[in-house]
């Protein structure tokens, strides 16, 4: 019903542009996947700052009111698209508003933020925590009810560290939100409850299960019990027992491997020299593993996925970062490590390589095209884990709809290089005409041609609406502000 219902987009195109659109000084973020909200920041990273996303309503005078008509002057003001809802602080005086960071709950309209102080790049080691990450005295996650503004609840992790950049360090499915402290080496899940409450779930780190820290405390107490006993309370200078053992979700990491070499070989002999070879070897290796998001930067640097099923606690899978087996996995059911939330509408029709044949055909032409397959393979599964919420559900980006160079726009919003040249997007069914074309200036682009100027792009998720911003570096604020539609 819905890819039918898309249909109806190949006529419904953001046709006109309205150049240099007078804008507030703020940081515009992004769309709700649902279109009914448009988050923005306030430059000094204090506030938080809605609209409402309006349609351009106006009247003309006279019988030739079609679409030769000129707009009247207003309409080159932002507000006459978008509606301010209202302006909430966000962050304190100490803190800053994490501005690539937004969630969106979908069923409940609750919008997720994140605030934090000034990153601390030598901090000292604390007990539980890995050298050489950086830390920050607070990163706080916010709840808010996005119709009205109200803040819900909050989450505060202090002296930690969160990669908090494209919602890289944090993944909402449901009512659960994964939050991976880099700094403990920890995953902590909350889950969202309707009544707007943040509620711990669960640690996975130094233990796997809600009881591990019970037994473990009540294990080293009873031994330290027995020590007094024999010792007449002499020894008390045995290592703390929470330092002497490896987190648990290393424990069953290690465990996983171990099983995994015992059943390739059934020869006891062979398997001892197996074991050897490829587990005992390479132990502190496989103990000197840290939980990181996977990076390009893995090249020179063994880099690992594992799979972990919450429920059982174990270690599922574990892949190297070149895997063609991971890879394949990844190639024919991409979606599944979207794990879009059942509860939205329009995330779930996200062209991929696993649910588009024009997009399967893409990859495959990359593929054969590479100089090493190895290289490539690092390469896509550099993106894994996938961000969450990091693409536009629009139906222009619908690639059995459209087509056009993803080199210059494409779903995942990403500041680019400008071109000279408007961007096409042309028919997949309709013998590829050109259906609408968006340039993001009339008279874009320098003289001599050296000027490098960066531009990207936001789409309503349901409306025939895009904005596109002109920045003159990627550290700048922009300097042209677009918007284009359907007149």
């Amino acid at each position: 019903m819905v890819h039918s219902a898309r249909r109806f987009y190949e006529n419904l195109v953001p046709s006109f542009t309205i150049y240099d659109v007078e804008c507030p000084d703020h940081s515009f973020f992004k769309f709700t996947d649902d279109g009914q909200y448009f988050v923005c920041f306030s430059r000094n990273r204090q506030d938080l700052i809605v609209y409402r996303p309006t349609w351009l309503s106006f009247s003309c005078k006279g019988e030739d009111c079609d679409n030769n008509q000129e707009l009247p002057p207003q309409v080159k003001r932002f507000e006459s698209f978008f509606t301010q809802l209202y302006v909430k602080p966000l962050a304190s005086s100490n803190e800053l508003i994490c501005k690539d960071f937004f969630l969106y709950m979908e069923s409940n309209q609750f919008g997720i933020f994140a605030t934090s102080t000034a990153q601390i790049q030598d901090a000292r080691g604390t007990d539980g925590a890995i050298l050489g990450v950086p830390s920050f005295e607070k990163i706080t996650i916010h709840l808010f009810r996005l119709e009205d503004g109200f803040k819900l609840d909050e989450k505060v992790f202090h002296n930690d560290c969160v990669n908090l950049t494209h919602n890289m360090g944090a993944f909402l499915y449901d009512d659960l939100l994964a939050v991976v402290s880099l700094r403990y080496q920890t995953i902590h899940i909350l889950q969202i409850r309707d009544s707007g409450n943040l509620v711990d779930v669960r640690a996975i780190g130094a233990y796997c299960r809600e009881d591990d820290e019970l037994f473990i405390n009540s294990s080293s107490q009873l031994a330290g019990n027995r020590g007094d006993l024999v010792d007449n309370g002499t020894n008390h200078d045995q290592p703390n027992s929470n330092n002497s053992f490896l987190s648990g979700i290393k424990q069953r990491l290690l465990s996983f491997i171990f099983r995994e070499i015992w059943s390739e070989e059934t020869d006891q002999t062979q398997r001892v020299q197996c074991l050897k070879k490829k587990f005992y070897f390479h132990f502190q290796d496989y103990v000197d593993l840290v939980i990181l998001k996977a990076s390009r930067n893995t090249d020179q640097l063994p880099a690992f996925f594992a799979v972990y099923n919450m429920e059982t606690t174990e270690i599922v899978a574990f892949y190297q970062n070149a895997a063609d087996e991971l890879y394949l996995l990844f190639e024919r059911f991409c979606d599944h490590f979207h794990a879009t939330s059942i509860n939205s509408i329009y995330m779930n029709f996200i062209s991929s390589h696993s649910n588009n044949i024009h997009a399967l055909e893409q990859l495959k032409s990359m593929k054969n095209k590479a100089t090493s397959i190895s290289q490539f393979v690092k390469k896509m599964l550099s993106s894994l884990p996938l961000n969450c919420q990091s693409m536009s559900p629009s139906p222009y980006f619908d690639q059995s709809l459209f087509r056009f160079d993803e080199k210059l726009i494409s779903a995942t919003d990403r500041p680019r290089q400008s071109t000279d040249h408007p961007i096409r997007f042309n028919s997949r069914r309709q013998g590829d005409i050109l259906k609408f074309k968006i340039k993001t200036g009339p008279e874009f682009g320098s003289a001599d041609g050296r000027s490098k100027k960066y531009s990207h792009f936001l789409f309503h998720p349901v409306w025939p609406l895009a904005l596109s911003f002109i920045q003159p570096s990627l550290f700048l604020p922009p300097s042209a502000v677009n918007i284009h539609f359907r007149r």
